[in-house]
């Protein structure tokens, strides 16, 4: 690549949506939305759409080990060739192009020498990276909204793009109803079956904790991006995505939780383990918070995952930079609140951000420990497959800058079909009853939403 990167200021929205309904349009139109301002943690946000023709690999559903692994080495070598000769970023931009997809659960399996056989028929695929040569960056904090253009983009094609982004907003024409409840994959008596089973496996040795989940699934009509925004206007969270994935599918993530950053050379991750519902009433939702924070086993379960993703930025970072930077925060949701801690180190030299993404993944907060024994029993016990679910929404940007969620709170709309999914970790003090009730603390108001939706995204 020659010439420089283009940067064009566009008008400032406090609510991205407002900019990013002026794109969706376009071909796999993609919103990394911090849903500022109900987030104190966002930043930034970031949209992008009409990914470049390049012929990224594809990750087949059943790839083996290998074959896995040579798809991630595929797509670090087509990043580092194709912009290599990125200009340097003036401005402290996230993302100005690169790679942007997700990671599906399952695309993490082989990895860990764990077969892919669940053939679910609606779902997506096991992976969708693609490689994209502009994106529109708003910075809540300098409230200051970029167009950014790599060389590869051409100028009538960015003409096209500002005269979108002044434009008008246009009028919703679409939309959203559930055409049922959702229904779980696990009845109440087979959830405590499962959780029956990890308990022997615990006390049998084999295992510390296991993250076990259950599937909603509902039909629905209409434009899910409608049900996206009435989804984050409650729930909102630091770590939220919507991924248009193609015709009639689409990805809706309202997630808390950060998998992995590299920024330069620092790598940080953000596990979340210890989960209380919020009240209405103050008083109650302060004893639920102080509750988390006193809870011995909530502060166990956590310490184990800090544990493990220690052992995880071992592969990847120098040796004796991993530092524990807190333990046990407690970070309140509009819905929740969870204890959660952050694991920083220092990137070795010569590994790429696809290596240290590739070497962690999935992230251990959602399996259990030890990672691949926790996945074995999942796979054993879960009757359908996660999909997106506790894999990751990650960016890549064309100047080595990556981050990446925990697809936590997360749905998928496809063909008509809609499915989320909520868990937890098992250990062995573990009450199955209120196990079973966290993973309706985490997604039950997500469900309510939905499913009191009327016409025009009303509530019904």
């Amino acid at each position: 690549m020659k010439d420089k990167l283009l940067l064009e200021e566009v008008p400032y929205h406090r609510d991205v949506c407002e900019l990013f309904v002026r794109l969706r349009d376009l071909p796999q139109s993609c919103l990394l939305d911090s849903s500022f301002p109900h987030s104190n943690e966002g930043r930034y946000d970031i949209i992008t759409a009409d990914p470049l023709k390049v012929g990224l690999p594809e990750l087949d559903p059943h790839a083996s080990e290998s074959e896995t692994l040579a798809w991630f080495d595929a797509l670090a070598n087509w990043h580092s060739e194709f912009f290599r000769d990125t200009p340097p970023v003036a401005h402290d931009l996230p993302f100005c192009g690169g790679l942007l997809g997700y990671l599906g659960y399952e695309s993490g399996k082989p990895l860990h020498r764990i077969a892919n056989t669940a053939t679910d028929k609606q779902a997506i695929p096991v992976a969708q990276v693609a490689a994209y040569g502009w994106s529109v960056v708003q910075d809540h904090l300098l409230r200051r909204t970029v167009l950014v253009t790599l060389p590869t983009i051409t100028a009538a094609y960015r003409r096209d793009l500002l005269a979108r982004l002044h434009s008008d907003v246009p009028a919703p024409t679409e939309d959203f109803s559930l055409t049922n409840s959702f229904q779980s994959n696990l009845s109440e008596t087979e959830y405590q079956q499962a959780f029956a089973t990890i308990q022997r496996y615990i006390q049998a040795g084999d295992c510390y904790q296991v993250n076990l989940a259950q599937r909603f699934m509902a039909t629905y009509a209409g434009d899910s991006w409608v049900a996206y925004r009435a989804l984050r206007s409650a729930t909102a969270a630091p770590f939220s995505a919507y991924l248009n994935l193609g015709e009639n599918a689409a990805l809706l993530s309202v997630s808390p939780e950060r998998f992995l950053s590299l920024h330069r050379h620092r790598v940080e991750t953000s596990p979340i383990k210890g989960t209380r519902p919020r009240h209405g009433d103050a008083t109650l939702d302060k004893q639920a918070e102080i509750a988390l924070r006193a809870s011995p086993k909530d502060r166990a379960e956590n310490l184990m995952i800090v544990d493990l993703l220690r052992n995880d930025l071992g592969r990847s970072c120098v040796p004796g930079s991993i530092q524990v930077e807190r333990l046990f925060e407690i970070k309140s949701y509009p819905t929740v609140h969870h204890m959660v801690s952050t694991i920083s180190g220092e990137l070795r030299n010569g590994r790429s951000a696809m290596e240290l993404l590739r070497d962690s993944f999935p992230g251990g907060s959602i399996t259990g420990a030890p990672k691949k024994r926790a996945m074995e029993i999942i796979d054993e016990l879960e009757p359908n497959t996660r999909q997106a679910y506790c894999g990751s929404v990650f960016y890549m940007s064309a100047d080595g800058r990556m981050d990446s969620n925990i697809a936590i709170r997360t749905l998928v709309a496809n063909e008509g079909q809609m499915y989320c999914w909520g868990g937890g970790g098992i250990v062995a003090d573990s009450q199955w009853q209120q196990e079973y009730q966290e993973t309706y603390d985490k997604v039950g108001k997500l469900l309510a939403i939905l499913e009191t939706m009327g016409p025009k995204g009303a509530p019904g």
